[in-house]
């Protein structure tokens, strides 16, 4: 296992690379986690760099176009810091994002605390722990150069390749009611319409909450009142440039936009 010294060191190495919008082939071998438990401690400690309490969380490659995207065979949590999140219909920066694309997401708000225990969550369960639904932007991007050799336990330290996030007002309609696996946000990006699927994020966005909670809980990680959980994109990763307006339309649950520059 890493120890707290090498531990601290790639998590310091992955932070310089993000600020200054740089990439790096690989950790060296000294520091480079081994397994998702070396990489999730190293992307404990990039969130102790933060000065902000913590946002919320993003699973990576809830589809099998994510999955494909990273090339790993299942998902992936990272930390959202609150210095990354772009108010809805704001501008994002393109300057030192290399993977360039855009994903359309559910997003839940947690209302109470589910701590870590020896069972795991049901999806109700954690359903009945949410406060609010919105529409939400992921903005993707990893710190590594090739980000489909990296490996999911140094994809895991660089925060599942959270990078910038845009969160959608709460919805007004009674999303417990509303089937999310067959939601089907229209996405516009450069003119060309996109439908998106509920089904393919986890089969069910309420699944893949779920399942956020419970490898946080499996962590010894509690997912905490007031963070935000966004579950993976319901469309094949899109591509953006500078210039480019992206807006995702969920119907009753709200719309979401951001322009890149």
């Amino acid at each position: 296992m890493l120890d707290s010294n090498q531990i601290a060191t790639a998590s310091k190495l992955l932070r310089d690379h993000w600020r200054s919008g740089t990439k790096l082939g690989a950790l060296d071998a000294a520091i480079r986690p081994r397994d998702r438990a070396e990489g999730y401690a190293v992307q404990a400690a990039l969130e102790n760099t933060s000065r902000e309490r913590l946002f919320g969380w993003k699973i990576a490659a809830t589809s099998a176009a994510g999955q494909n995207h990273i090339n790993v065979a299942g998902p992936l949590a990272g930390r959202i810091l609150a210095e990354t999140v772009i108010a809805d219909g704001g501008t994002a920066s393109m300057i030192g994002n290399a993977m360039r694309v855009g994903e359309p997401e559910f997003a839940f708000r947690m209302a109470r605390d589910l701590p870590p225990r020896a069972t795991p969550y049901g999806v109700q369960e954690v359903l009945d722990a949410v406060a609010t639904l919105h529409p939400a932007i992921e903005i993707p991007d990893s710190r590594f150069a090739d980000f489909a050799a990296a490996g999911e336990a140094q994809l895991i330290a660089d925060c599942a390749c959270a990078h910038l996030f845009v969160l959608g007002g709460a919805t007004s309609a009674d999303w417990r009611a509303i089937d999310l696996v067959e939601q089907r946000p229209i996405i516009t990006s450069r003119g060309e319409r996109y439908i998106g699927h509920g089904k393919n994020v986890l089969g069910d966005p309420r699944a893949a909450l779920a399942w956020c909670a419970n490898e946080l809980r499996a962590l010894g990680l509690t997912l905490r009142a007031g963070e935000v959980v966004t579950t993976g994109t319901c469309h094949p990763p899109l591509p953006i440039a500078a210039g480019d307006v992206f807006e995702a339309d969920f119907g009753v649950i709200g719309k979401v936009s951001v322009r890149f520059a």
